[in-house]
């Protein structure tokens, strides 16, 4: 038998061993901290995940889990959320923490649609102060805080993001990278100097290049590109060409051997469609083609008055029709195609090298008349459309140009037809549809064109004045996120009554002041803080409240006898000496106003279809003598006109990026959505006569 003393010792001898064992088994089970994984971009969560490990963790790691829970929430769209969080970061931080820190305050500012702060912080900051995983997302934000805009600064950033993002993001950056390139005009890609060590960047500038100079002709396009690949084959863009010019590679022109126009001919809004259809089939037949781009020149002053000296635009008839609303605005002019003026920043170089260099003068393509090819009209107010879609179809139509009725055309989105459709209106939410572009004449479109005349005119702070209606409300919303895109700030909008309320203002001698109330658009908006179920709007940053202060432009949009009374009454309030400049839309100018109305109209800017502001006086002569002088047909018999030119470069418009007509409505482009754009001409009132807007 073994002695008990001798058991009791060898108990207390093994003692330290099995609570060792204990103690390296307790640690084996202890999860380790998988915070830094994490925050080297290896692995991914969402903002609940990190937020949970934030609250179970302490020191570095807690840290560590606040930040990615930060970095979440703003991909998560979480703004509110991520700023009160980001405040509460702790003062010692580590150098990686303050790397990500310093990234995500960025990263912030632009969630928060302050681009301006986001740019003052990223002039403080280096690529190489990142570490590699984090690099793309610097890069990232150099590209949002941008806007969009081009310049050589955005260039860069796209270049310098593409090596270090993943196979599946590559696509994304290059067609980022295109897009920034074919939204320059020529003079800014001429004005571009860049490093002689560039070469990615030289080979993105010839391949601009070379769409410039055949945008047009899709064969020598097609042709050029390829051409291209073999000359920079290491270049991204070679090796993964930009998505629109894939479209460009597989470009087949449709056929326009058999038409079927439909339009309304009966019924309240069967003048506009028979006059449409007259200019389409005039045009068919051969009519006398634009002179050049909506910029008027000296012509202006010819083409806008008659052998009488009068005024002759636009009358003030009303086209409501059109979109089956109440007649409360003349028929309107139309789109923007101005591309954003962006000042390109080339920084400090040491062996400069010009980009590569492109003609001022540009080819537009033109439209022949086909005087053989098969016209079929179809009345839209005879059946349904589905029943006239079927009928067009069973007829072997090749395209379809219309409806015009904005109801009609939400029935042809219904319909899923397979035709190749020009539609003559566009539907509240435009779709995207490989066989359907969108030709219209809208009031919000003219004032896009506005917000683009005034930006290029170097103003920054406009007012709208615009009656109290749905018209009036409409056009403030498009003029408002258009001048955003632009990169401006806060628009500001006062609402006016009618002219019998007018008349009553100047006799109370009241006048109108040069301010109004911030107009409110959703890409402005902050997200606001919700409490008890009520939301508490957010206030605006420094970059909405730009451009509030001193107004230094005015868009009207009144009729003749309305803007007869707006502009004294502005002279009433401010004087005329005011510093602001007046501009209005085609609606307040008027066929027939004798010289007192010009004089009255001293310096006002107005804009124009190029064909009546001396682009085509033939064309001119012709559509009035067909419409009785009115000028608001004369307008329709143009855009029939253009409608021809359109449906015979149906594919160019559909496929080609920048394919551009000089129109009699507009210099005609399209968007990515085959929205037919139009740049307007932009004419002036000067010493009683009218002459081009500088």
């Amino acid at each position: 038998m073994v002695p008990s003393t001798f058991l009791r010792s060898k108990a207390v001898r093994c003692l330290p061993v099995v609570l060792a064992a204990l103690l390296f088994a307790g640690c084996g089970t202890q999860a380790p901290d998988q915070s830094s994984a994490h925050m080297q971009g290896t692995a991914q969560a969402d903002s609940g995940f990190y937020l949970n490990q934030m609250q179970q963790s302490a020191d570095d790691s807690k840290t560590n889990w606040q930040l990615l829970a930060i970095r979440a929430l703003l991909k998560e769209g979480k703004t509110q959320h991520a700023s009160e969080l980001f405040a509460q970061l702790p003062q010692d931080l580590n150098d990686d923490q303050r790397k990500e820190q310093a990234l995500l305050a960025v990263e912030l500012k632009i969630a928060q649609k302050d681009f301006p702060g986001a740019q003052a912080l990223l002039e403080k900051l280096k690529p190489n102060d990142f570490a590699e995983n984090q690099r793309a997302r610097y890069w990232q934000a150099h590209i949002d805080a941008s806007q969009g805009r081009p310049s050589l600064a955005l260039l860069r950033a796209l270049i310098a993001q593409e090596p270090l993002l993943a196979a599946k993001d590559k696509q994304a950056n290059i067609d980022a990278t295109w897009q920034a390139l074919s939204q320059m005009t020529p003079d800014q890609a001429r004005a571009l100097v860049i490093n002689a060590d560039e070469n990615v960047l030289q080979g993105w500038l010839d391949l601009q290049r070379v769409w410039f100079d055949n945008r047009n002709d899709p064969n020598m396009l097609k042709a050029g590109i390829s051409d291209w690949q073999v000359r920079y084959p290491q270049n991204p863009g070679a090796k993964m060409l930009p998505s629109q010019l894939v479209n460009v590679q597989n470009f087949k022109p449709a056929s326009t051997s058999k038409i079927a126009l439909l339009l309304p001919l009966n019924g309240q809004a069967a003048v506009f469609g028979r006059t449409i259809q007259q200019g389409f089939e005039a045009a068919k037949n051969g009519v006398a083609a634009v002179s050049g781009p909506a910029e008027p020149s000296q012509m202006a002053q010819a083409a806008t008055t008659d052998e009488n000296g009068d005024v002759v635009s636009p009358s003030d008839a009303a086209v409501g029709e059109l979109t089956n609303e109440p007649q409360e605005q003349p028929e309107a002019a139309p789109t923007d195609t101005a591309e954003p003026e962006a000042t390109p920043q080339a920084g400090t170089v040491n062996d400069p090298v010009s980009a590569p260099q492109t003609d001022a003068a540009q080819t537009v393509a033109s439209t022949p008349a086909s005087p053989g090819a098969e016209l079929k009209i179809y009345d839209t107010t005879s059946q349904p459309l589905d029943q006239i879609l079927n009928q067009v179809q069973q007829d072997g139509a090749s395209i379809v140009v219309g409806p015009l009725l904005k109801n009609n055309v939400e029935e042809l989105m219904k319909s899923n037809t397979a035709l190749n459709v020009l539609a003559l209106n566009q539907p509240e939410a435009v779709e995207n549809r490989a066989n359907i572009c969108y030709f219209a004449l809208s009031p919000e479109d003219e004032a896009r064109d506005a917000a683009h005349h005034i930006w290029d005119q170097g103003k920054r702070a406009p007012l709208l004045l615009v009656p109290r209606s749905a018209l009036g409300d409409r056009v403030t919303s498009a003029f408002a996120s258009e001048w955003q895109k632009l990169g401006g700030g806060t628009v500001l909008q006062q609402k006016l009554g009618s002219a019998a309320e007018l008349k009553m203002g100047i006799n109370g001698g009241s006048g109108i002041a040069m301010n109004g109330t911030p107009v409110s658009t959703s890409a402005s908006a902050q997200p606001g803080v919700t409490i008890g179920g009520l939301t508490i709007p957010a206030p605006p940053t420094d970059a909405q409240i730009t451009g509030s202060g001193n107004v230094d432009a005015a868009y009207i949009l009144a009729t003749p006898s309305e803007i007869a009374l707006i502009k004294p009454m502005i002279a009433m309030r401010s004087g005329s000496q005011s510093g602001v400049t007046l501009y209005a839309s085609s609606r307040s100018a008027q066929g027939g106003a004798g010289p007192d109305f010009r004089l009255e109209m001293e310096g006002l800017q107005y804009s124009e279809i190029p064909m009546l502001a001396g682009a085509n006086p033939a064309l001119m002569q012709q559509a009035l003598s067909r419409v009785n002088n009115d000028y608001s047909l004369a307008r329709l018999y143009a855009m029939g006109v253009d409608a021809w030119a359109l449906a015979n470069h149906f594919s160019q418009m559909r496929q080609v990026p920048g394919f551009e007509l000089n129109g009699n409505t507009g210099d005609l482009s399209a968007s990515q959505d085959c929205v037919i754009n139009r740049k307007l001409s932009w004419l002036k009132y000067q010493q009683g006569q009218i002459v081009p807007a500088s």
